[in-house]
């Protein structure tokens, strides 16, 4: 660095001696924060700084400006160098604290963080609603199965839900995700931070920094809070170029496609006819470019409707059930009607003999005997199906698609 640069800006370990003065700093972004409207009329973000002086922990800084497309929004792939001038120093409970009312991006090359944890893509940046946002990030792993604790009878008024959040995906979004992996949906929980949501750049790889992970009808989901933090990171990171070769890997593999959870392989259901049908995820059946196809999926179920044993079938004797089922792609509705059911359960088995498989492919022990009444938590086991899409309205093949369960038998 020159003389004249160094006689212009104050490194930061010197600078935090120089409490309630005005200094200039020059350094690397580790953060940026989302920007917010302050308490009075103006906006603010914080970002935080390292320097030669002072590489660990870096300096936070709130920037507050007139207007929110004055605040800086990190652009390039990380390693960006911001210039400041006339922050002043304070302390604070933790340490200290600048604030200032100028900034200036310049843009370092070769320089990025590496070796963090949280690192993931941000898919899309999505306005559900007027003023409500919705992030979809993904990384190309699975999230792992969890316990379901949802009410069986409640299925026909409360349903486990598909989504966790209150909205459908649009089936052009749907069609642009990755097939593999979890796509986690995150919200926002923070306030007015809705307002800089959207300077989050799509197509990226980010690291964030306290994103709440929560549970929503046993689906996860995140949310931003007031406190978290966000640095994009580039493509050639090494944690980056290591979870895309292991996606690429995994989605060569015939059973690649099976949730990572499932192996070393599923039980309780065997497949018949049909060994041609390829091994897809939930995702890639939903995505498939044709509305009429034939699946092999490893799922869960999660739901039955009806519940009880007593009504699967008709007053003519017809099998008629909705199963819920999921892999860490996606959750469906999927439906086992007539001789495919017949097949199913080994034909028309006592109901004591057919509330034993139900309680099987439910995940319900044999410890909670005829609790099913009672809010239980189940773990239902990793089988195999076969699925056929279809749809039931000509004139709307897409909004009328449903998926039906066949050549699939229950043992156990």
């Amino acid at each position: 660095m020159s003389k004249r640069r160094r006689d212009e800006y104050t490194p930061i370990a010197e600078a935090m001696s120089l409490i309630n003065n005005k200094v200039n700093l020059i350094g690397l972004v580790l953060q940026t924060g989302f920007p917010k409207k302050s308490k009075g009329t103006d906006f603010f973000c914080l970002v935080k700084i390292i320097d030669e002086s002072y590489p660990n922990g870096g300096l936070s800084v709130n920037i507050f400006t007139e207007t929110m497309d004055k605040l800086p929004v990190v652009l390039s792939h990380g390693g960006d160098i911001i210039l400041l001038s006339q922050v002043v120093l304070r302390k604070h409970v933790a340490g200290c604290f600048g604030v200032l009312e100028s900034w200036l991006w310049t843009h370092a090359l070769n320089i990025f963080i590496a070796n963090f944890d949280g690192i993931c893509k941000i898919l899309r940046v999505w306005e559900i609603r007027k003023d409500e946002w919705m992030l979809l990030v993904w990384d190309g792993t699975d999230t792992p199965p969890v316990a379901i604790n949802s009410k069986l009878e409640d299925e026909m008024d409360n349903p486990l839900p598909l989504e966790s959040v209150p909205v459908c995906l649009p089936r052009d979004i749907l069609c642009n995700l990755p097939r593999l992996g979890t796509v986690l949906s995150v919200t926002l929980d923070c306030g007015n931070e809705k307002l800089g949501v959207n300077v989050l750049g799509t197509d990226r790889w980010v690291k964030f920094d306290n994103l709440r992970c929560q549970l929503h009808a046993s689906l996860w989901n995140a949310s931003l809070l007031p406190i978290t933090r966000f640095c994009y990171v580039r493509d050639e990171d090494h944690i980056v170029l290591l979870r895309m070769r292991e996606h690429k890997e995994r989605s060569k593999s015939k059973w690649g496609w099976m949730p990572l959870s499932s192996l070393p392989w599923p039980t309780h259901v065997t497949v018949t006819d049909h060994p041609d049908v390829p091994f897809v995820s939930l995702m890639r059946a939903l995505a498939n470019p044709r509305v009429v196809g034939k699946f092999h999926c490893v799922v869960r179920v999660v739901a039955s409707f009806p519940w009880s044993v007593e009504e699967y079938r008709s007053p003519s004797g017809i099998y008629r059930i909705r199963l819920t089922l999921e892999d860490p792609t996606a959750r469906i509705h999927a439906y086992l009607y007539a001789e495919d059911a017949e097949h199913f359960f080994g034909g028309y088995p006592s109901f004591d003999v057919l509330k034993r498989k139900r309680n099987l492919l439910l995940g319900i022990s044999e410890s909670d005997g005829d609790s099913e009444m009672n809010e239980t938590s189940r773990n239902p086991p990793w089988i195999i199906c076969c699925l056929f899409s279809y749809p039931i309205d000509e004139n709307d093949v897409w909004g009328s698609r449903n998926f039906r369960i066949f050549a699939t038998i229950l043992v156990g």
